[in-house]
């Protein structure tokens, strides 16, 4: 049994499942809590802010895997 967790509409992945709104929010949380800590260790705006986009795209790039992985591959 194939238990999908995300659906896949154009180039987003929407969640489907209570594992997949975990994950979700398990980055959200995470980006959030990114954010206050370099925040709390950077001198000027953009100093937090080119440190910040750089986790969060890594923070995008796993949610996307684990999105890509545990969605329906048929189009």
């Amino acid at each position: 049994m194939n238990l999908l967790w995300f659906k896949r509409i154009g180039i987003f992945f929407v969640p489907i499942n209570m594992i997949g709104w975990l994950v979700l929010l398990a980055g959200i949380a995470y980006s959030v809590y990114v954010f206050i800590d370099i925040d709390g260790r950077s001198h000027s705006v953009s100093d937090t802010l080119i440190n910040f986009v750089f986790n969060l795209l890594i923070i995008v790039a796993v949610y996307s895997s684990i999105a890509f992985l545990t969605s329906d591959s048929k189009k």
